[in-house]
């Protein structure tokens, strides 16, 4: 019995190594075909990205009503400071809001929109040097808009 033993153990022996080598042989395979597929997304990300660097996306300005939205967030922000008056110049608004866009005609319609009886202009004009001064003690609805009052 010891002889018939071994000769099994041998058996299962030469099983086990054929198996071995072909599965070194598969993962080579994979190995050189995951190299291969991964060479071709490297190649096709490259061209993408290239790509995606030329076209710029458009910047969008803001519209006249946000301009007013902060204006007037600016002025109930120093009436609760209990400030007398704010002045806002179009230039410096423009730059803190969108800098680099031209965007001047919208910041400064908002600003002379925001005008209520008794703010008056600092420097008129309808550029960047538009300065008005908001008086922030009497915030009410109830004021007329300073365009109602000067005509």
């Amino acid at each position: 019995m010891p002889a018939k033993k071994k000769a099994t153990n041998t058996a299962a022996a030469v099983e086990v190594e054929p198996e071995k080598k072909t599965v070194k042989k598969r993962t080579a395979k994979k190995t050189a075909d995951a190299k291969t597929t991964a060479e071709k997304t490297v190649k096709k990300t490259t061209v993408r990205k290239t790509t995606r660097k030329k076209a710029e996306p458009a910047v969008e300005k803001l519209s006249v009503q946000k301009y007013k939205d902060v204006i007037n967030w600016k002025k109930g922000e120093a009436h609760s400071w209990d400030w007398l008056y704010i002045e806002v110049n179009a230039g410096d608004l423009l730059t803190e809001l969108e800098a680099g866009a031209d965007n001047m005609a919208a910041c400064v319609e908002a600003i002379k929109d925001c005008m209520l009886e008794g703010d008056y202009y600092i420097t008129e004009a309808d550029d960047a040097s538009l300065t008005v001064r908001y008086y922030t003690d009497n915030l009410n609805e109830w004021r007329r808009k300073y365009s109602e009052v000067n005509q």
